[in-house]
């Protein structure tokens, strides 16, 4: 086996591509010059050969080509050769000016390249959307583009054609929440998705590839996750939400195999991260109550599971603080509930509490054993993550529910929780923090300027502090890309709407110290964002803090500045609302 030093990159990603090789996906964040934006996510793939060697990464050696992985689309097994299918961005040959005879990069949508693991050689295999609109594609169990679908930005028009390019579906979707999911009945037809704007339902639709009538597939059935098979790119299955999720699996004896898991770890949050051919071993990924994280090989045909590893071997089972869900009903009659957590060997009575909204919006918490949340009950706090409306633990109307409600409804949501929470004694409500990430961070922000008289502190790491700016950014970026204008607006609002929920232009209201953390290479939440809330917070005199992440991301990739952003936080909190 091969060893190849990765040096200062983040990565992100370890895929099996065959027996004889392993795929590597990691990123950078680049400086670009004469682009809307000036900094870039850029990610690459590794692949590294099982019988030794150096390793490769795609796309290197081809000067044709950006040395940059734009989205990967499978790996197929074909007449025993590996090959990958990869995103890329087509390099331009000047033929004038100083550039002449080079290859320039100057943007623009992936094409799609096949790519020979054994040799690296590359091939392009469907060329790139036009100007104006967003394409991608699916690939059959031989390696051939079996289906194509393009959406116009402007319109939301949006069509799938066969390997012949006949058209096999079409529609509008305006805010763009249409795509291709995966095969099914062994390869022969296709599944897609499309989101009804007006509810947020995502309908399921699967059509034969070679022309007819769609069906809807998945009817009043709420999904968590997708079984795709990664060697043919064929639906096996599904995870159904519920208090207890359910596999089902198209092939019952698989779905009676599989419910066996369930079974083993009955109270614990589960994950299925691998299988074998046939699922008679999988990898699992179990974490929660009583376990920080540990990763299992389990022979389903044995009936037998062993631990693979420990995400944190140091942590004992007494020491991960107790979780649960509570529910509890909004000022406005809306039914909700968040994750609570609490400090291992204290009585839950009248504890001081951290209130950690989490980012997204769009996301939800559950029962899991979450580092920060732990972080903080480890030394006393109670701490409550609230699944405010616009999360996406319930159905599509709780939502869109969110929709327009960026610090009205979705801030109340986090502080009706608090609320709760102490008049069932759990905590006390005068000894409360808010804490959280993008925005989380930005609810943080919120909690203490456009809320007052709830929080003694509150943190916010790569929050938005400036709607308007944020909006205005994301739009400029996106080259003026009209459906990602018209999903900001639908989402949270436009004009007037922006400034009267900006936390930076509540400055002046504060009435709680702020911790500001963010990375100086945040490509989705630019620092920009903390450093006008600091000089909004100095020129109002409010107390503040602001810690600068320096080469770090949005997602906290590096263990050092994670740290320091876990050290940073609690060290404020306990501050400000000590614990004891």
């Amino acid at each position: 086996m091969s060893s190849f030093k990765l040096g200062d990159v983040k990565v992100r990603d370890i895929e099996w591509a065959s027996d004889e090789f392993l795929l590597i996906d990691y990123s950078q964040t680049e400086k670009l010059y004469g682009f809307t934006a000036d900094k870039a996510e850029f990610y690459r793939t590794i692949v590294m050969s099982m019988a030794g060697g150096q390793p490769s990464i795609v796309f290197a050696n081809d000067k044709a080509i950006t040395n940059a992985t734009f989205g990967w689309h499978g790996i197929r097994n074909i007449g025993g050769r590996a090959y990958g299918f990869f995103g890329g961005v087509p390099m331009v040959k000047h033929g004038t000016g100083t550039n002449i005879g080079k290859y320039v990069y100057e943007g623009g949508p992936p094409a799609l390249y096949r790519v020979d693991l054994s040799d690296m050689k590359t091939k392009q295999i469907a060329g790139r959307a036009n100007e104006g609109e967003w394409r991608t594609w699916k690939i059959d169990a031989a390696g051939q583009v079996a289906a194509t679908i393009t959406r116009r930005d402007g319109s939301g028009e949006w069509r799938i054609l066969n390997a012949d390019d006949k058209e096999i579906a079409s529609g509008s979707n305006p805010f763009g929440g249409v795509g291709l999911l995966a095969f099914s009945n062994n390869g022969s037809n296709i599944i897609y998705y499309d989101e009804e704007p007006d509810t947020g339902i995502i309908r399921y639709f699967e059509a034969p590839l070679s022309g007819g009538k769609a069906t809807e597939l998945f009817v009043d059935v709420k999904i968590d996750r997708f079984f795709i098979d990664p060697r043919t790119g064929v639906l096996l299955g599904y995870l159904e939400s519920g208090a207890q999720p359910k596999p089902r699996f198209f092939d019952p004896a698989l779905e009676k195999k599989i419910g066996k898991i369930a079974r083993a770890f009955p109270k614990l949050n589960r994950s299925i991260v691998d299988w074998s051919s046939g699922f008679g071993k999988i990898v699992l990924n179990t974490n929660g109550n009583g376990d920080s994280g540990t990763w299992w090989t389990v022979d389903l045909e044995k009936l037998a599971a062993s631990p693979l590893g420990y995400e944190r071997p140091t942590i004992e089972p007494a020491e991960v603080g107790q979780i649960s869900t509570v529910s509890y009903i909004a000022a406005d009659g809306l039914e909700m509930d968040g994750i609570l957590t609490l400090p291992p060997g204290r009585e839950p009575k009248n504890l001081p509490v951290i209130m950690l909204p989490h980012g997204g919006p769009t996301s939800h918490d559950s029962e899991s054993f979450d580092w920060w949340a732990q972080a903080f009950a480890a030394r006393g706090y109670a701490v409550f993550q609230p699944n405010f409306r616009g999360s996406t633990n319930r159905d599509a109307t709780f939502m869109k529910a969110g929709h327009g409600e960026w610090g009205r409804k979705m801030q109340t949501d986090i502080s009706d929780g608090l609320m709760h929470l102490a008049s069932q004694g759990i905590v006390d409500a005068k000894r409360a923090c808010i804490v959280g990430a993008s925005y989380g961070g930005y609810a943080a922000l919120a909690g203490v300027t456009i809320q007052q008289g709830l929080y003694r502190c509150a943190v916010s790491v790569a929050g938005v502090s400036d709607l308007a700016m944020m909006v205005s950014t994301d739009i400029y970026e996106s080259g003026n890309d009209a459906t990602l204008k018209r999903n900001l607006k639908a989402e949270i609002g436009s004009g007037r709407e922006l400034k009267d929920v900006s936390p930076r232009r509540f400055a002046t209201q504060a009435d709680a110290p702020i911790l500001l953390l963010h990375g100086k290479d945040d490509v989705v939440v630019p620092f920009r964002q903390s450093l006008v809330m600091a000089d909004a917070l100095k020129d109002a005199g409010r107390p503040y803090e602001l810690v600068t992440l320096a080469g770090e991301d949005h997602w906290l990739s590096r263990g050092d500045t994670r740290l320091k952003m876990l050290q940073s936080t609690i060290s404020f909190v306990e501050k400000h609302n000590p614990a004891n």
